[in-house]
C-alpha cells in the first residue's frame, strides 16, 4: 500500500471548523466580578449596622433555652396513663350462690375431705370461709337443706306421681278406643 502523509488540510469530507472572527469582534476576557462579602466580614456586618434590626425583631422563646434538662427518669414517676378497672356486673344471691357451687377448687377439696385426705392450714380455712359464704346465701334465699327425711319423703311422692301416672295413662288409652 502506499503511504499518504497526514496533513492538516480539511478536505471536502472532513471537520468543519468555525469561522475566524477578527479580533475587534472578539469579547475581551476580564477579571470576574466581585459579588458577596468580602473575607473576615461577617464579624463587622453584624457590629456596626444590623445588631440594632436583630434586638427590635421578636425572638422565639423555644430556641436558645439555658434551662437544663435533666436526662434521667425519676425514681418514682406515675403511670402515664391509668387503665379504668373493668367493673363487674352486680351478681344475684342466686347467682353468686351457682358460682361457688361451680368453683373447681371447692369441688376437689371437698373430694379430698370425703376421702379422708388432710388438708393445709390455708386450705382448710379457704373451705370454711366458702362453706359459710354458702350457707349464709342459702339462709338469705331461703333454702334450706334437704333432710333425710324429707329426702325419703320426696321420694314417696315422686313414686306416688308416677303410680297415679300410669293409671292416667291406662284411663287415656281406654277412653280412646
Amino acid at each position: 500500500m502506499t503511504r499518504i502523509k497526514k496533513s492538516r488540510n480539511v478536505n471536502e469530507n472532513g471537520a468543519k471548523r468555525a469561522p475566524r472572527t477578527k479580533k475587534d469582534d472578539r469579547k475581551v476576557a476580564r477579571k470576574k466580578q466581585d459579588s458577596g462579602n468580602k473575607s473576615g466580614s461577617r464579624q463587622t456586618v453584624g457590629t456596626t449596622g444590623s445588631a440594632g434590626g436583630q434586638q427590635n425583631a421578636k425572638k422565639d422563646p423555644r430556641l436558645g433555652s439555658k434551662k437544663p434538662v435533666a436526662l434521667n427518669l425519676p425514681a418514682q414517676q406515675a403511670p402515664i396513663a391509668t387503665v379504668k378497672p373493668v367493673k363487674k356486673p352486680v351478681l344475684t344471691d342466686e347467682q353468686k350462690l351457682m358460682q361457688l357451687e361451680d368453683d373447681p377448687r371447692l369441688n376437689s377439696l371437698l373430694d379430698q375431705l370425703e376421702e379422708g385426705k388432710d388438708l393445709s392450714s390455708t386450705d382448710q380455712q379457704w373451705l370454711d370461709k366458702q362453706l359459710n359464704e354458702i350457707e349464709r346465701l342459702m339462709k338469705k334465699l331461703g333454702i334450706d337443706d334437704l333432710s333425710e327425711t324429707e329426702a325419703a319423703d320426696d321420694e314417696d311422692d315422686l313414686l306416688a306421681k308416677f303410680e297415679s301416672g300410669a293409671d292416667l295413662l291406662k284411663q287415656y288409652q281406654q277412653d280412646d278406643e
